[in-house]
């Protein structure tokens, strides 16, 4: 049920609080104690059992299933789940744990890894969805998801839950769960209680899903495999000095499954066999709070989170890539040349000459990286009263760590170029044994290339109290202030120098950031029907300076059926501390998420659409054509903080007995907003952006540069829709509907300050993820969850749909090929029974229908299907089971 409709439903509760006395709690977004049904904030609440009932197993599919989210799942984003409200970008959505913050992902240091949040210690989830929190920070633009834990527990239990994919393969899940809790707060003036949560899903491949990435569907959209020529495959193709045409010693006859038969008689990596679906990734999470409750108004309380998560993302097998500049090169003192005694087939035209090769390396299989992160946190909070006034206190102590391993397969690149030298290895066919035991001496798995850290260390105050009486109540005043440290450290260890496959070399970034503020809350009731609040944020940051930013709001209910709402804000974000301090190379860093064509070595008439260029005559065609190129991300000293404006304005109705419904519009400008450029602009108008490919003194490309820059600005807004209809209880049980749903109404992005605006809405646009990934941000028209339910007796059943709008496809490809991308809408069913003492069960299948995700001719994807914003494990099935004592 969502609190969005919070003031409507405060009738539904009259009766309750006649007969228990209602508790003063705080609410997201005010830092004023109030009766709960007093508030009426544009929120969407999440409770712990809706997890359960809506067949939700990680915080990944709670916030992929939430209207306002563009989130990603750890399928596509290394550093884990990531929650992006509005669409805005990750670091602009604050994520808070009982109200205050987190140490961030260590690398980018710019917003929390939600895997790392305890599931089973929640009592719920709390997303305030207007931006700019003057309470929380101005760097909220795009919301704030407060995670709330239990307050207390007392007694035991355990559970278990087991998910099985109807299709064969992988993508299976496990959790285990187990909590204890002794003492009560009402009796004992005590309470403790540790949870430990563990879950896992297990790797699924791509070849386990094979018709979402048929040759049949990739030729029906335009991305036929087979257009290509050359590039790295078992069997090598190679070139020589004299014939820059790349060739095959096999003629077309490619060794399967490894490789496929591309153009001209190549041979092309199969992606069908090492392709990733889904990662496999785990989470271990522990949470420890101990309350000690002194009077009725003075409470301590200590708690300890520690969540540890992993992510093996697989990637092609190594290849066979220049070393300093220089390429691997078969001599003809290899028995493995052609017409040699190592059985690979004559060819003409060689005459001894040396063959550059393109080999990936087939023996080793995927290369996997492991992602480790290990978050920590520490808090102090101590509430109370003091005279008339409420005052809360606490202290936070952070540190999250992450960690990247050449979990296997990879190898020393020197060493590559050194064993073809030799003739120890074969790039054309599978190693012989001596072949084998030469790329053991030049492993390099299991060694940690990568090691980061962010801290943060906080501490707050805030106190509140009645001023005086007005006709609607007690004008209260909230006055807080809260000082921050953080700091980011990052460094790419030495032995990525030796490993070239992944085009990153070694380096170091560290930096920190003090950050005081000052803050206050008025609320003032001035009759009972309407009620104003204004606050207002000082923020100094030690490496940007001082900001203020104000808020009001109002609440007008004139009927007890009706009431209209609304919020004004502006908003402040200073560059991450990645973006500011973290590496910076003169060189590449990485390679491109997507194939493209070279504009200058590769020239086509569409030079946005890739195969359609043809190289320059002594270039090699799959270095420079249809290939995903070298580019530079990393911190810019240069940057400016990002400004932002937004306001909201509302109505909550309960137009028939048992139903509410809201509507709220909320819109949001910013500017100087910091963000990378998505691929696709560069190569939509690569004259325009000429200065950022940059090239080598012979003309080659080094890099584009894709470094966090300040762009221009970014206008989105939308209307919020909430709808609950509870049936009249019969017979046959308690029935209820709710709609939770978004529609965009503008989300414009404008590149550089002059430039047109241009809108995302419904395609593929310009603006990006930021850090987390170069693919465009999804933005749906209409994305909505709508749920049924149902309750009689110990039985439960609950029908969910989760809905995104059509949507235009990137269409980079022949005209012919362009088209839309299908709404997605599959249905979650679970059934729930507690008729056994001490016992509670719940089966669901997910995905009831069994639909397919979107396909989608974007080249990013490695196949057809949209992953960032679908599942491709179909209909699964799932039991959760919990037993308490």
């Amino acid at each position: 049920m969502t609190s969005i409709a919070l003031a409507v439903l405060a009738v539904a509760n009259q009766a309750a609080a006649q007969e228990a006395p209602m508790q003063r709690v705080e609410v997201t977004g005010s830092s004023i104690k109030r009766l709960a049904n007093e508030e009426a904030l544009p929120i969407t609440t999440i409770k712990a059992e809706e997890f359960a009932q809506r067949g939700l197993t990680t915080l990944a599919d709670v916030m992929m299933a939430l209207p306002q989210s563009a989130s990603l799942a750890p399928s596509n984003a290394g550093s884990g789940t990531n929650i992006n409200l509005r669409g805005l970008g990750v670091n602009r959505t604050l994520v808070l744990l009982n109200g205050r913050r987190l140490a961030n992902e260590a690398i980018s240091s710019g917003y929390a890894n939600l895997d790392v949040i305890p599931m089973s210690a929640l009592a719920r989830v709390e997303i305030l969805n207007d931006g700019a929190s003057s309470i929380y920070g101005s760097d909220a633009i795009g919301g704030v998801v407060n995670f709330v834990t239990k307050r207390e527990i007392e007694g035991g239990s355990i559970t278990g839950q087991w998910v099985e994919p109807e299709r064969s393969g992988g993508g299976d899940e496990q959790r285990a769960t187990l909590t204890f809790g002794k003492g009560s707060l009402a009796s004992d003036g005590w309470n403790a209680y540790a949870t430990i949560d563990f879950h896992q899903r297990s790797r699924l491949a791509s070849k386990d899903r094979p018709h979402l990435g048929s040759d049949e569907i990739l030729a029906q959209i335009g991305r036929s495999r087979t257009i290509g020529s050359g590039g790295y495959a078992m069997p090598a193709n190679f070139t020589t000095d004299a014939n820059k045409t790349a060739r095959n010693p096999y003629a077309g006859i490619c060794a399967e499954p490894y490789s496929i038969v591309g153009a001209k008689n190549t041979c092309l990596i199969n992606n069908s066999e090492y392709g990733t679906a889904l990662h496999e990734n785990a989470q271990l999470s522990f949470y420890a709070r101990a309350t000690r409750q002194f009077s009725e108004d003075h409470t301590f309380s200590v708690e300890y989170t520690r969540g540890q998560a992993h992510i093996l993302a697989a990637r092609n097998p190594t290849q066979s890539v220049a070393v300093n500049g220089v390429t691997a090169q078969l001599p003809a003192s290899s028995k493995w040349y052609p017409g040699n005694s190592g059985g690979v087939p004559a060819m003409s035209g060689l005459n001894g000459a040396p063959l550059s090769v393109t080999w990936s390396v087939a023996d080793l299989g995927i290369a996997v990286q492991k992602d480790k992160q290990v978050n920590q946190r520490l808090a102090f909070v101590d509430e109370g009263k003091f005279g008339a006034w409420d005052y809360r206190a606490g202290l936070v102590i952070g540190i999250s760590d992450r960690e990247n391993y050449y979990d296997r397969g990879f190898v020393r690149g020197q060493g590559l170029l050194d064993g073809l030298k030799s003739g120890a290895l074969n790039p054309f066919g599978l190693q012989d044994q001596a072949g084998l035991d030469y790329l053991k001496t030049i492993s390099v798995d299991g060694i940690k290339n990568r090691d980061s850290r962010s801290t943060y260390t906080g501490a707050d105050l805030t106190v509140s109290r009645s001023l005086m009486e007005l006709a609607g109540g007690s004008m209260a005043l909230a006055i807080g202030a809260d000082v921050n440290h953080t700091t980011t450290r990052d460094d790419k260890l030495a032995i990525q120098n030796e490993v070239q496959y992944l085009n990153s070399t070694a380096s170091h970034g560290e930096g920190q950031r003090n950050v005081y503020a000052l803050y206050a809350e008025l609320d003032v009731p001035l009759t009972k029907q309407l009620t104003l609040n204004f606050a207002a944020r000082d923020d100094y940051f030690s490496d940007y300076g001082n900001t203020i930013n104000p808020k009001a709001s109002f609440r007008w209910e004139p009927t007890k059926t009706l009431m209209f709402r609304g919020s004004a804000n502006t908003g402040f974000r200073a560059p991450t501390l990645f973006d500011a301090y973290g590496y910076r190379l003169p060189g590449a860093t990485g390679k491109t998420s997507s194939r493209w064509d070279d504009p200058v070595l590769c020239p086509s008439a569409t030079p946005a659409i890739a195969g359609t260029g043809n190289p320059l005559p002594g270039y090699v065609e799959s270095e420079v054509c249809d290939v995903q190129l070298p580019k530079q991300v990393g911190s810019n000293s240069n940057l400016k903080p990002e400004k932002s404006r937004g306001f909201t304005l509302g109505v909550v109705m309960e137009p028939i007995k048992s139903m509410t419904l809201s509507l709220d519009y909320w819109n949001i400008r910013m500017k100087d907003m910091l963000a990378n450029l998505p691929e696709q602009v560069y190569f939509q108008d690569p004259a325009r952006y000429a200065n950022l490919f940059v090239r080598n003194p012979d003309g080659t490309l080094a890099f584009i540069n894709n470094t966090t820059m300040n762009l221009g600005g970014q206008k989105a807004a939308g209307i919020d829709v909430s709808a609950t209809y509870r049936f009249p209880r019969s017979e046959y049980g308690d029935f209820r509907i709710e709609l939770d749903g978004t529609y965009l109404t503008k989300f414009d992005n404008q590149l550089f300050p002059g430039d047109e605006w241009v809108s995302n809405i419904g395609r593929f646009g310009n603006a990006s993820n930021g850090t987390t990934s170069s693919f465009p941000i999804i933005t749906y028209r209409w994305k909505h969850t709508l749920k049924f339910g149902w309750s009689k007796g110990d039985w439960t059943a609950q029908a969910t749909q989760n809905y995104n709008s059509k949507y235009e496809d990137q269409n980079l490809v022949a005209e012919q090929y362009w088209r839309d991308i299908n709404s997605y809408k599959p249905w979650n069913l679970t059934i729930g029974y507690k008729g056994i003492k001490n016992l509670q069960l719940i089966f669901g299948i997910t995905n009831v229908f069994d639909a397919d995700p979107p396909v989608t001719n974007h080249s990013g994807y490695s196949f057809s299907y949209l992953s960032s914003a679908a599942s491709p494990i179909g209909r699964s099935y799932n039991l959760r089971a919990t037993y308490n004592f």
